[in-house]
């Protein structure tokens, strides 16, 4: 029962991901082209958009830690319910820090916090291509379709920070928007940057669409 029962979160997890991220897609693109709107409210909305954020890294954490038990408990990797349950337990933890990162992030601790998470990220994506190419567990029973999501995930991951390497020149020229007011130069700047972001988003798309892909016809 149990199997079956994160199996269908594994998936659900999945549409709440994707339903998240065409929120704050949709969202993003109408903050940045709405230059007739009032600043004030176009910054309001931009906050949303960060709250609504939070809903695609809930969704990441979550994926990995439902990933990882289910792996175990099918046999797929060593440890059965002692791995799954530790997976559990990091992914409670994980969820807890990144919540603390999102509520104190106008903070000086916030930005420390902010850091250690980049860091972190960048710790775990170096662990998934270590998984999936054999250098960690290269003697484990684990199927070359489960080694292919690891490194796939590994690249939905990457996208992310891509993404938010993209939306540095955003929030830059926010800041100043914030300060001076918008102005022709500076819309133009907040119109260019979404499209580079959503470039990279169809990318982190196109990982998932494999991912899903793999999951279903587990190619040897």
């Amino acid at each position: 029962m149990l199997l079956q029962i994160l199996l269908v979160a594994h998936i659900a997890v999945l549409g709440y991901w994707l339903g998240s991220e065409l929120v704050i897609n949709s969202t993003y693109r109408y903050v940045c082209n709405g230059s007739n709107i009032p600043f004030v409210e176009r910054s309001r909305l931009m906050e949303h958009v960060m709250h609504v954020d939070q809903h695609v890294r809930y969704a990441l954490v979550l994926q990995a830690g439902l990933g990882f038990s289910l792996a175990a408990l099918y046999g797929l990797i060593p440890g059965a319910y002692t791995t799954a349950a530790i997976a559990a337990v990091l992914c409670v933890l994980w969820l807890i820090f990144v919540e603390a990162v999102h509520q104190l992030r106008h903070t000086r601790l916030g930005a420390h916090l902010a850091a250690i998470d980049r860091g972190s990220r960048y710790l775990f994506m170096a662990l998934l291509l270590c998984l999936a190419t054999g250098l960690l567990g290269g003697g484990w029973d684990m199927p070359a379709w489960l080694r292919w999501k690891l490194a796939l995930y590994a690249g939905v991951m990457a996208s992310g920070v891509g993404i938010r390497l993209a939306l540095i020149a955003h929030f830059r020229t926010w800041k100043v928007m914030a300060q001076e007011g918008p102005s022709d130069a500076s819309n133009a700047i907040i119109r260019r940057t979404y499209v580079k972001a959503t470039s990279v988003l169809g990318v982190l798309w196109l990982f998932i669409a494999a991912i899903v892909l793999i999951s279903v016809f587990k190619p040897t």
